[in-house]
């Protein structure tokens, strides 16, 4: 089994669980965990990369395809 898992919430963020650490684009540290960390889908957070809830104000990051 792994390590760290990443589970994809329907209409929500990306959820890390594990030992991990989280860098930016120039490879500085922006979080570590030994827990659980939500990572924003929608780009709306005003903390990103993480989540802080603002997915509910209409992001639809649902799972299923388009017919």
């Amino acid at each position: 089994m792994a390590d760290v898992t990443v589970t994809v919430l329907n209409n929500g963020p990306l959820l890390v669980r594990g030992l991990c650490q989280i860098d930016d684009h120039e490879g500085n540290s922006v979080a570590d965990s030994d827990s659980v960390v939500a990572l924003c889908r929608c780009g709306q957070s005003g903390t990103k990369p993480m989540c802080d809830g603002s997915h509910n104000q209409g992001f639809d990051g649902s799972l299923n395809p388009p017919s």
